[in-house]
């Protein structure tokens, strides 16, 4: 019975590990298409921080999955997003509302910005220094633990 088990637990640790490198080569394949361009946008942000531009949508699963994430870090960081295709000004004000979100969110309506950021996937997370230059970009989940790293990594 006990080596059942070890060898259950060692497919799943086996398994956890090979979705983890290929969540990560597709996310790296799918970043290679981004805008990589200095940050050019016409919003208001601290210049003299590292920046996070989270692009995502309130129909993706994944994003909203990844939400809280956006939420934790959004209380450490300078952090700005964008909601595309996801309803009026008044829809995203209610969903940020009803599932508890208060990050900083421009209302993305008719996908602007994604085609600025030359966005495929959601949800993208770009991080870009305090010169705006563009130090890192994931296509797909992030978890909070390595946005903070990303973002404390970005910021000495």
């Amino acid at each position: 019975m006990k080596n059942k088990i070890k060898k259950y637990i060692k497919e799943v640790m086996l398994f956890t590990v090979v979705m983890i490198i290929f969540a990560n080569i597709i996310s790296y394949y799918k970043s290679t298409d981004l805008n990589k361009n200095v940050l050019d946008i016409n919003y208001p942000y601290d210049k003299s921080k590292p920046i996070l531009i989270h692009i995502w949508a309130s129909w993706c699963p994944t994003c909203k999955f990844e939400a809280s994430n956006i939420q934790t870090i959004s209380k450490d960081y300078q952090v700005l997003t964008f909601i595309v295709k996801s309803g009026t000004d008044a829809e995203v004000k209610d969903y940020m509302k009803k599932n508890s979100l208060d990050f900083n969110t421009v209302n993305d309506e008719d996908g602007f910005f994604a085609r600025k950021f030359n966005v495929g996937a959601y949800p993208t997370t770009l991080i870009y220094n305090e010169k705006q230059k563009l130090i890192f970009s994931e296509v797909g989940y992030t978890s909070t633990l390595g946005l903070k790293l990303r973002m404390w990594y970005s910021s000495i």
